[in-house]
């Protein structure tokens, strides 16, 4: 048996929608589940006693930003990166692949990995199946995944097929590099906007036995209309007893359409990064508490919320923070919003284990304003 293995508890009868415990040498986590991201070993502006208060499980570190700084052997050294940022449940960490070709002209692509130059220093380096597998190895996290091209929006169909094709040989070769025991592998399902070639990418994956799935390619551009209907095509295709994770996408919204399609697991930097900006996530849509309306409200950010920040302070007060470029503004809104997904999460959980979740996603739509 793998290291991380799932375990599908339910299946809505009237949904797609899963409930399910992942099992980690970590711990056992309740799915559906959202992954805060700590990019560079942190969750910025938050400590794991923070983390652990809010219910978070699973966290997301970033295999390029720790390749380059401080490096897998100082990492390997402090004894992995649990013990390092000393977060003591599960951790996730991705393989690089979006980061690099995110470079754009900073990076060439070849059958045997790609090479870059680093977005810190300049200098060149390498990153391949193999690279990326011997570094989270190093690092030590519960799930590690496979080195994937990710493809851009939009793409011709012969240059996601050819795309979609090195992936999976590049999934071959990150199994057959993969040798720690208390660590697993998850494949990643590319394909593009195409259903053919997701169901290639899909077929391709299953016959190498991942501990997991991610789905990749999707969130980067495309309507969410589309988005829905590749994901409800590709999830219709996968194991139902291996975990999915929808990379890269946490907001309420996409959230509870995805479940509706048979995600379990999701991860986006989003709730931290609109923090630092001034917006809040609520049950009804984007709150942006830096405007001029919110100066004199005493009321809490999402008066339906329970989190530290909604329990002690008010618009008005966190305002103010952030007009005088007070640090406790970013804590602040970043504990709300990382609250406000995690509880999210586990109202889903609820909702799929009472058989009422489609009620409860017509409850949120008749509530949230998507903007």
């Amino acid at each position: 048996m793998h290291a991380v293995h799932y375990e599908l508890l339910k299946e809505d009868s009237s949904t797609g929608a899963r409930l399910g415990k992942l099992h980690t040498p970590h711990g056992t986590f309740d799915t559906p589940m959202f992954m805060p991201v700590g990019t560079q070993a942190t969750v910025k502006t938050l400590s794991p006693e923070e983390l652990y208060d809010m219910h978070s499980q699973v966290i997301l570190s970033n295999t390029y930003h720790l390749f380059l700084r401080p490096g897998a052997d100082l990492i390997r050294k402090a004894g992995g990166l649990h013990k390092f940022m000393n977060y003591k449940k599960g951790i996730l960490t991705d393989s690089g692949g979006f980061q690099v070709f995110s470079l754009g002209a900073m990076r060439k692509i070849t059958e045997e990995g790609v090479t870059f130059r680093s977005h810190i220093d300049g200098s060149k380096r390498f990153l391949s199946p193999e690279v990326s597998v011997q570094v989270q190895e190093a690092l030590g996290s519960d799930i590690a995944m496979a080195f994937d091209e990710c493809i851009p929006y939009p793409s011709d169909f012969e240059y996601t097929k050819t795309s979609t094709q090195r992936t999976s040989r590049w999934a071959e070769r990150c199994l057959k590099a993969h040798s720690r025991e208390d660590q697993s592998l998850f494949g990643i399902v590319q394909g593009g906007m195409y259903p053919e070639l997701r169901r290639m990418s899909v077929e391709q994956l299953r016959e190498m036995d991942f501990a997991g799935y991610g789905i990749g390619g999707l969130s980067v551009g495309e309507p969410k209309s589309l988005m829905y209907d590749i994901l409800g095509q590709t999830t219709d295709l996968m194991d139902k007893n291996k975990a999915r994770y929808l990379m890269g996408v946490g907001t309420p919204d996409c959230i509870v359409e995805a479940v509706n399609l048979g995600v379990d697991m999701f991860d986006c930097v989003f709730p931290t990064r609109v923090a630092r900006n001034g917006t809040a996530m609520t049950a009804t849509g984007r709150l942006v508490v830096r405007n001029a309306v919110y100066a004199e409200d005493f009321a809490p950010l999402d008066e339906h919320c329970n989190c530290y920040t909604c329990r002690n302070f008010s618009r008005a007060y966190i305002r103010h923070l952030f007009k005088a470029e007070e640090i406790l503004a970013l804590r602040l809104l970043s504990i709300h919003n990382l609250y406000f997904l995690l509880d999210f999460a586990r109202q889903i959980r609820e909702a799929i284990a009472q058989d009422r979740f489609s009620e409860f996603r017509q409850q949120f739509w008749a509530n949230y304003q998507e903007n």
